[in-house]
């Protein structure tokens, strides 16, 4: 089990003394592909909404609003698609009408979905048995034949409140039927670019090793001993919250926090099941803070010896798509805040890694496996293997999640130091 788990340490830290970035691009408009962007809002409130996800009905292109609300996304013109869907929990969804051309700084407006649910919390029985039930039934609710999946790889590493790596690709998932385990589940980057703080100061790094391979070891439904493991599931205490609607389905929501003590780190955190299907929609945990050891021991591996690191927070979000009544990856985000200083410091300071992961794109036909060649090794940091470019259309026709304000801000200061 602790092998198992520790996989999850593969994504996360090594100190060491590089940093690297990646610069986030505008989308042109391409020949033969129509471009819709805008931001999604409440349309209560008229709050931005983070992490929406936009889609193309009936096929596998899709993408994810940001933090801002801000999103984009490209259709062939050949697929002759009319209809947008835009999904978000706890909102009703909402289909818009594409036209022949581009559509520019469109507003959508989610309508809150306060259907009560008070049935779903009679009906959920005990939490313990409802996840156990939800674990045997994930070979019908997921895909059972290998998939290809295109996606967009971001992260970002902030010392203070100032970005000094930004990391981006264009990543193929060769991933396996769901009733197999996730060992021959591999990732591809098929084009990349960093953005490197030149600052003396921000020399010393965090790298962010085997970065693109989320999409594999936070797969919670496939790598099933990060937290699904019936073997361990006894590790945890689990409760029944107030259910939630995902995608207009009502969804039962299990928290769980551990309860027992073992010589790593477990989580705390929430899982939404489908009420019907008894399909995982999303996870939402964090690692333990219980013990900072342990979770240092989780997420760091390596660093100098006389660097002091203290973990604050290591959160985990994961959903999934239900499309032809399969469900199907789509979303994982990772956040990593911690302090670290040299022993002769007074004071230490603040980084925060975020990494994210949409699915853009989605092949079952004829696919073709990524050789070990091919692969990205979780040995490796992206920023690494990726080079500097300032092309503003370098990610051509690909789905890519937008930039922030906040992050197009820091790519523009970062260019003019970099030619200072």
């Amino acid at each position: 089990m602790k092998t198992n788990y520790l996989k999850i340490a593969r994504i996360v830290l090594v100190a060491l003394f590089i940093f690297s970035t990646t610069v986030p691009a505008h989308a042109r408009k391409d020949p033969g592909y129509i471009t819709v962007s805008g931001v999604v809002k409440d349309l209560k409130s008229r709050k931005n909404l983070e992490y929406v996800s936009i889609s193309i009905p009936g096929t596998g292109i899709g993408t994810i609003s940001n933090e801002d609300g801000g999103f984009s996304i490209k259709v062939k013109d050949s697929l002759r698609i009319k209809t947008l869907e835009i999904s978000h929990i706890g909102y009703y969804n909402k289909r818009i009408h594409i036209t022949d051309d581009d559509m520019d700084n469109i507003i959508i407006l989610l309508t809150p979905n306060e259907k009560k649910l008070k049935e779903v919390i009679i009906e959920s029985g005990d939490p313990l048995k409802l996840v156990e039930n939800a674990i045997l039934k994930i070979g019908d609710n997921y895909s059972n034949v290998t998939n290809q999946l295109t996606g967009f790889y971001r992260e970002t590493i902030r010392k203070r409140r100032n970005y000094i790596n930004i990391s981006e690709a264009i990543i193929n998932v060769y991933k396996t039927s769901y009733t197999e385990g996730d060992t021959d589940d591999r990732v591809q980057v098929l084009k990349g670019r960093k953005l490197l703080s030149p600052k003396p100061g921000d020399t010393l790094l965090i790298k962010f090793i085997g970065g693109p391979n989320l999409s594999s070891y936070l797969d919670v439904v496939k790598n099933k001993d990060i937290i699904l493991n019936l073997e361990t599931l006894r590790y945890y205490k689990f409760t029944m919250e107030d259910p939630a609607m995902i995608n207009e389905r009502p969804h039962f929501v299990v928290s769980f926090i551990p309860q027992v003590i073992l010589p790593y780190a477990l989580f705390t955190g929430n899982l939404y099941i489908d009420k019907e299907t008894l399909a995982f929609s999303r996870a939402e945990f964090y690692l333990s803070m219980d013990d900072r050891n342990k979770a240092t021991q989780a997420i760091l591996r390596k660093k100098p010896f006389s660097l002091r690191f203290k973990p604050e927070e290591v959160s985990y979000l994961v959903t999934y798509k239900e499309q032809g009544g399969k469900s199907y990856l789509n979303y994982i985000r990772n956040e990593v805040r911690f302090k670290c200083d040299y022993q002769r410091k007074l004071f230490s300071t603040n980084y925060t890694i975020v990494s994210e992961m949409v699915i853009t794109d989605k092949n079952e036909n004829n696919v073709a496996k990524i050789s070990y060649k091919q692969a990205f090794d979780n040995r490796n940091s992206l920023s690494d293997k990726v080079s500097n470019f300032y092309d503003v259309d370098f990610w051509e026709d690909y789905n890519i999640i937008e930039p922030t304000e906040s992050l197009e801000s820091a790519v523009n200061k970062l260019k003019k130091q970099q030619n200072n």
